[in-house]
């Protein structure tokens, strides 16, 4: 299982709150709009987690579906490939690249998420999700040259995300101002790209650059 650790405004778009179900339980639940470009097109990515409650621990958990109903359609993840987010002691399991099969733009409405454990109980809840079919926002440039970063953006707040050279996960920096030197972000070491995270908490929407390398 993969772990990564994003701070919690980067994690969090809207909240549902779970009532007692036998194991396991669903707690929370977080679904959020992401905007991306690639080849110079936009596309759109749900962030989806939720927060478990098992009393065998979350290697007892086995999938994680997300349903539209209305639309028919269906999002499976398993512990090889959803990423596991630690916050205050706690985890939340769940995806950064829920999308349609041929990148059209994701539904809204009405969603169903089901938690399943390894001895096939579940635990479900059902909650609406509604974003503008557009982002509010021109997409956000993210560049550094000559070891200064650059961000143009609308959004009210910004993190820089870093990769190694493999391309883990290995940092989230809340940025205070939109351009400055890349030495005094205080990186580790092994940090060797990054990418720009805008967010409207509001209306819960965001946007994800692609990586820009430190040199």
């Amino acid at each position: 299982m993969k772990k990564i650790f994003f701070g919690l405004p980067v994690l969090l778009g809207i909240l549902f709150f779970a009532c007692s179900r036998s194991e396991p339980k669903i707690a929370y639940g977080s679904l959020r709009m992401v905007y991306y470009e690639e080849a110079g097109r936009r596309g759109e990515r749900f962030s989806f987690f939720v927060l478990p409650e098992d009393d065998d621990g979350i290697e007892d958990l086995a999938e994680l579906y997300l349903y539209h109903d209305w639309e028919g359609l269906e999002w499976r993840l398993t512990p090889e490939d959803w990423v596991a987010i630690e916050f205050e002691g706690k985890t939340w399991v769940g995806s950064r690249s829920i999308a349609m099969a041929d990148n059209e733009s994701l539904p809204r409405g009405q969603f169903r998420a089901v938690l399943v454990d390894k001895g096939g109980e579940k635990s479900e809840r059902i909650f609406a999700y509604d974003a503008p079919e557009d982002s509010r926002y021109t997409f956000p440039f993210f560049s550094i040259e000559d070891g200064r970063f650059l961000v143009e953006s609308a959004y009210p707040k910004h993190y820089l995300i870093g990769y190694d050279q493999e391309g883990n996960y290995m940092t989230t920096l809340p940025l205070t101002v939109l351009e400055g030197a890349v030495a005094e972000l205080n990186l580790n070491s092994r940090v060797r790209t990054l990418a720009l995270w805008a967010e409207d908490d509001e209306y819960g929407t965001a946007a994800l650059t692609g990586i820009v390398p430190l040199r």
